[in-house]
């Protein structure tokens, strides 16, 4: 099953309402270069600051990678979000638009219908006038769903030995190439990586990952195509612990369709060897997914959280398409994060996902 939503204190705080005096907007500076903490001043009575506090460590790369793959969304139809929002007043017809624009920019219908009310009630109760005050708290609702109300990535546990990551997805949807990404990511940041190739069915996955592991310049443990998969990671988790001398294990799994009942049986026999191995893993079950197919993706992320129990999103190709909108859905119906965004072709070309980064990156006039 998908790992639900659960009310607990993940290290993140909610925009705490702040009174200042009234025509003042506070400022927050950055405690380093390193940190930035949005600040939205509402003019309403009483005036209030809206502070939300994210990660205090957001990578600047990772700000600029997230930013520039979603140019093509800005110019598409979400990108006419700002423009509504430019009109002398809240009326119906500013909402109405919202709603037309959100639902055509893959945002879905459900979480669009959930986004506008949620906006309009604190509009209302505020008694917010203003389109810019308005917009303000537009953002807000739209970081709100994308925290999805999910724990740290349990990738960083200093206190474990080994990490074993699971990654799952369809064939075409980026999986081994986000695998070599995710490698050359923690690999930079000094971990010993160690990657398993259990996708034993097409015999070309595993020169594949050959070949990007190599390029990540980390070892790459498997068997011949044809193999037993569960063999597979048995011998990379003892290969990780002992010979290698890894701290992070990242498995790659046969790509397959969510209708596929027999792979997907495949997989839940990988967790269990992981977890007769290694206390609790897989530690992280990530999902890759292809932006571009829209609101399909929600419907494979459901499918393959009912076998694996999915943690967390690797969303690809977010740079190809114009519905970047995709990742709220993601967020709200699925109650699973975006942990990591696919921003283009090289190995470098992978930001860890910041909500905050997002949709500021979204809304951003071209």
């Amino acid at each position: 099953m998908l790992v639900p939503r659960q009310n607990r204190d993940v290290g993140h705080k909610w925009p705490v309402s702040l009174p200042v005096a009234a025509g003042q907007c506070a400022a927050k500076k950055p405690a380093s270069t390193e940190e930035t903490i949005p600040n939205f001043c509402i003019r309403s009575k009483p005036s209030v600051v809206f502070q939300r506090f994210r990660r205090a460590t957001v990578d600047p790369a990772d700000q600029q990678k997230l930013d520039q793959s979603l140019s093509k969304t800005r110019r598409g139809v979400l990108g006419r979000i700002g423009t509504i929002f430019q009109a002398n007043e809240i009326t119906e017809e500013l909402w109405e638009e919202l709603e037309e624009v959100l639902i055509m920019g893959d945002v879905g219908v459900d979480t669009t219908m959930k986004l506008v009310a949620a906006t309009r009630d604190r509009v209302a109760q505020a008694g917010i006038k203003r389109t810019d005050e308005a917009y303000a708290l537009l953002k807000e609702e739209m970081v709100r769903i994308l925290q999805a109300d999910a724990p740290p990535l349990d990738i960083d546990n200093p206190n474990r030995l080994l990490t074993v990551v699971l990654v799952v997805g369809v064939n075409g949807s980026g999986k081994t190439t986000s695998i070599g990404k995710l490698a050359h990511y923690y690999r930079k940041r000094g971990r010993r990586v160690v990657l398993a190739a259990a996708d034993t069915f097409r015999a070309a996955a595993i020169d594949q990952l050959k070949v990007w592991g190599e390029r990540a310049g980390v070892s790459v443990i498997s068997h011949m195509p044809g193999a037993d998969p569960g063999a597979v990671v048995y011998d990379a988790i003892r290969a990780s612990q002992e010979s290698r001398d890894a701290d992070i294990l990242i498995i790659d799994t046969a790509g397959r369709l969510h209708t596929n009942y027999n792979l997907m049986k495949e997989m839940e026999k990988i967790r269990n060897v992981a977890q007769r191995q290694v206390h609790k893993a897989p530690h992280e079950v990530l999902l890759v997914l292809d932006a571009t197919t829209g609101q399909n993706a929600i419907t494979q992320a459901s499918k393959f959280g009912d076998s694996v129990g999915v943690t967390g999103v690797i969303l690809t190709k977010l740079d190809s398409t114009a519905k970047g909108g995709v990742v709220l859905a993601i967020a709200d119906q699925l109650g699973v994060p975006v942990r990591f965004v696919g921003t283009g072709e090289k190995i470098e070309d992978l930001a860890e996902f910041d909500p905050w980064v997002f949709v500021e990156s979204l809304l951003e006039h071209e």
